[in-house]
């Protein structure tokens, strides 16, 4: 081999030889024009096919180092880069050779089946009929340089910057070149999309059509300037309806294609699928709808693969942000369609949570179940933060922080984890009718508790507790400070840090003092015990180690009058509107405006 201005001599293709050859296309990695002129150089005079036929003599006569030498040199060409190299390697004569070599990879205890499996899979039988024949001849170089850039990735030494870049655009402008052949077949996508509508279709039929339309999808999105056009294409062929139906069958692997679909089309058109969502509720009184469909998959699916699965979530959250629809309509149609979802849709996500946590407590032993419940408390989150008025009435009506913090006793720290995170979304909200019943239903037991319990630990959710004490004092929550210091102070002074609880307490006294001098500013025109009011404190479950809070006044004393819980919980019933101020005599319509107002 020369200088680089000089042509480079290859070796002869001659099973001694295998080994010079193999170091020779490592030689040549780092320098561009000698990966240049050897690429040259290998595509002239028929190389490459000569090469694959010493393949053929080592497999026959099982020389296992000539099968080893013949991968490293193989690997080295497909590592050059080269497109023009591509077209000798994926032809109908090389490609066999070529993944055939591949299979004999050193670091294998056994050979790989690559031949069997490319065999096997251009033979399998179309989705749709292809009559082009040139079309037909990319699909299959495509499929097979893909195949061929899934052996060679997994190798980490060759992530260096720019590896295999001519391979992936080679295979990207392959796909855009049969895209576009596709999109100016008028009759292809109806085709499809009568395939899908047809009942005779299904099984492993149905099956391969719509994985085949999940990947048309992904690679359609990708490309920014007929994007639009495509959307709206599928909009007019009715794409909604049809993935409802999809994501309502028993097969994994359909519900799973039809969830990346509407994953993609989330991700690039969310207003049609949210104006979808809205009709398709004002219009409908069964629960047959696509949000049922994307609820009950992220928590009633008994498969792993869609345990807290992203996209769901995903989907789930882009279909009920009321952020993005106000934007398109108004006010009043956004909070209708929210009294629709939390009329009928928010039981869905719940049921589970109820389930598991009525009753006698009992530990969740299934890790599936307790990451179904901990997806559950990420979209009660979502809606705690997005849909403020009417998941407030829902919370306090139900009485659904005192279930979810239940949950603080489960073994598994995530979950745990979850249902605090979910308080302090509530807290975040600085709400005084949150506050409220908070206190009212002592509801920091549990929190209280947690902290106890994890007082000589250091993990996540002692850490997530301590912020939460420290953004109640920060923001200086008077409330929630009376109620933590009046009730927990004492069983708190063993927990740490220490500082957290002194600065609740240091706050408390403050405030007290200051409504002391604010009381004794006032002439005494009536006896001071008329302005005397003792806190209410309520009774906590002892325990050894748990949160106990004073002595409650005695049931007997009759000259203090205590509010209850359940007068809170009945609120919303009964004048909930009254102290936001809707009052009971305006028309609906008038009320609705404000509220929808109030939830922006």
């Amino acid at each position: 081999m020369g200088g680089l201005g000089d042509f480079i001599d290859l070796p002869t293709c001659e099973l001694h030889r295998l080994a010079e050859i193999a170091e020779l296309l490592t030689s040549v990695r780092l320098s561009r024009t000698r990966k240049n002129r050897l690429a040259l150089a290998l595509k002239s005079g028929g190389y490459i096919p000569r090469l694959l036929e010493l393949f053929q003599t080592c497999e026959s006569g099982k020389d296992t180092e000539g099968l080893h030498h013949l991968f490293d040199v193989v690997r080295g060409i497909l590592c050059l880069d080269k497109a023009t190299l591509f077209e000798v390697m994926f032809s109908d004569e090389c490609i066999l050779g070529v993944v055939g070599c591949l299979e004999y990879d050193p670091r294998l205890a056994q050979p790989g089946q690559h031949r069997e499996f490319l065999t096997k899979a251009e033979k399998l039988r179309e989705v749709l009929p292809i009559k082009d024949p040139e079309l037909r001849k990319k699909i299959s170089q495509v499929f097979r340089a893909q195949y061929i850039q899934d052996i060679l990735t997994p190798n980490p030494s060759d992530f260096e910057e720019g590896f295999l870049s001519t391979l992936n655009s080679f295979i990207s402008c392959s796909k855009e070149e049969i895209f576009h052949a596709l999109q100016k077949d008028e009759a292809f996508l109806p085709e499809v999309f009568a395939q899908l509508t047809n009942e005779a279709t299904a099984g492993e039929q149905l099956c391969e059509l719509v994985k085949f339309f999940r990947e048309f999808c992904a690679f359609s999105f990708t490309l920014p300037l007929r994007r639009k056009k495509f959307l709206q294409t599928l909009g007019k062929l009715g794409i909604l309806p049809i993935l409802e139906k999809l994501m309502a069958m028993d097969d994994l692997q359909v519900r799973s294609a039809a969830t990346d679909i509407l994953w993609y089309l989330v991700e690039f058109s969310p207003a049609t699928v949210q104006d979808f969502v809205m009709q398709e509720a004002q219009k409908s009184e069964h629960d047959t709808q696509l949000i049922v469909e994307v609820i009950e998959q992220m928590i009633c699916t008994r498969e792993s693969e869609f345990g807290g699965d992203n996209r769901l979530m995903k989907n789930f959250c882009a279909l009920i942000n009321t952020n993005k629809m106000t934007a398109r309509v108004s006010h009043l149609e956004v909070f209708g369609f929210l009294d629709i979802f939390y009329d009928r849709y928010i039981h869905v996500i719940t049921a589970p949570l109820l389930a598991a946590t009525s009753g006698e407590w009992h530990e969740i032993d299934n890790y599936q179940k307790a990451e179904v419940l901990a997806s559950i408390l990420k979209m009660l989150s979502f809606c705690v933060e997005r849909h403020q008025y009417h998941m407030k009435v829902y919370v306090i009506k139900k009485d659904l922080l005192r279930t979810i913090l239940v949950l603080m006793k489960s073994k598994h720290k995530f979950l745990a984890l979850s249902a605090l995170r979910l308080m302090r979304k509530i807290i975040g909200l600085k709400d005084e009718l949150y506050n409220h019943y908070i206190t009212l239903g002592n509801l920091f037991e549990p929190v209280v508790n947690a902290v106890l319990d994890n007082r000589n630990q250091c993990n996540l959710l002692k850490s997530a507790s301590m912020e939460l004490f420290e953004f109640i004092h920060r923001e200086n929550i008077r409330l929630l400070i009376a109620h933590i210091v009046e009730n927990f102070s004492d069983a708190l002074e063993s927990a740490k840090p220490i500082h957290t609880f002194q600065g609740l307490k240091t706050k408390y006294e403050q405030a007290k003092n200051q409504q002391k001098r604010k009381v004794n500013s006032v002439p005494s025109l009536l006896p001071v015990a008329t302005f005397v009011k003792e806190p209410t404190v309520f009774p906590v479950a002892g325990g050894e180690g748990k949160a106990t809070p004073r002595s409650p006044p005695s049931s007997n004393d009759s000259s203090r009058t205590h509010t209850s819980l359940t007068r809170v919980l009945e609120a919303p019933k009964r004048g909930l509107f009254e102290i936001f101020g809707f009052p009971d005599d305006e028309d609906d319509e008038t009320a609705q405006k404000k509220r929808a107002r109030l939830d922006s």
